[in-house]
């Protein structure tokens, strides 16, 4: 574990873990490195180097008042690359951590990268707008935000149920797992926390994806209450070439937990191709 300093001052912080062909994690919003514990763990144990880091203003990182963009996000994560010399790195991100994958990719191209897998993930818009119809009205993200601003604790605490599904019927899901989300939430920065909102619903990825010339894998639950599938991975399979896909019967927006087996399985056979 350590940091890195980027060049606006950014504190950077991450893990690294095992050894062997390196994957780096990018985690989803309001989260930290630490949701991809179950994948790291896992991955590092079949002869790769897991890399995971806190997005500025997350988890420990530095909570800047600036950068809080997809720009920033991905010129920080190739930072950390760069710092850590990785190349043929398989770069993973799920929910946000998928959109910053693709903007990395779209804004520093894939010289140091060998595979992608977006799990969840945002691209390519989430925003409703006159050439996205199905996509999420602005007013569900203005509620976010003043949500967030009124009362974070509570709505992170609420905002557990539908992310991993235990607002349906039958789940399984612990205590313990929506505590855990809401400890990761409330180490997110307001000030950061709020302008990520509009940095993962608003940010058009469309001209990233295009930019995909690596083999890519798209996982995704067909119960995802928080990136639908319709508008997101059914979108993205078709706008980057060559891109496999895997849908998962009823998991929800949180599927790094409530399938870790299943999203181990597929990502451990997707690396070794």
């Amino acid at each position: 574990m350590g940091t890195i300093t980027t060049r606006d001052g950014t504190e950077i912080y991450y893990k690294d873990w095992g050894s062997g062909p390196a994957i780096i994690f990018s985690h989803g919003w309001p989260l930290t490195a630490d949701a991809w514990d179950g994948q790291m763990h896992f991955l590092a144990q079949n002869g790769f180097r897991v890399i995971a880091h806190d997005r500025r203003g997350h988890g420990r990182s530095s909570q800047t008042t600036h950068g809080n963009n997809m720009d920033s996000y991905a010129d920080d994560l190739a930072a950390l690359i760069e710092a850590l010399e990785l190349t043929n790195v398989a770069m993973v991100g799920h929910s946000t951590g998928g959109g910053e994958v693709a903007r990395y990719i779209g804004r520093h191209g894939t010289r140091r990268v060998a595979k992608a897998v977006l799990i969840g993930a945002v691209p390519p818009i989430m925003l409703q707008t006159d050439t996205n119809l199905d996509g999420i009205p602005l007013q569900v993200f203005n509620e976010m935000r003043r949500a967030i601003n009124r009362d974070r604790s509570q709505f992170y605490e609420d905002l557990a149920r539908p992310f991993y599904g235990a607002n349906r019927p039958g789940s399984a899901i612990s205590p313990g797992v929506l505590r855990q989300f809401w400890l990761w939430s409330m180490q997110a920065g307001l000030k950061n926390a709020y302008d990520c909102i509009k940095a993962f619903s608003e940010t058009d990825f469309s001209e990233d994806l295009a930019k995909f010339d690596i083999p890519t894998l798209i996982l995704h639950g067909e119960d995802d209450q928080i990136v639908p599938m319709k508008n997101s991975a059914l979108r993205s399979w078709n706008m980057i070439k060559g891109a496999k896909a895997i849908f998962y019967p009823g998991a929800p927006h949180g599927m790094t937990s409530t399938h870790q087996d299943q999203v181990n399985a597929d990502l451990l056979a997707f690396l070794k191709d």
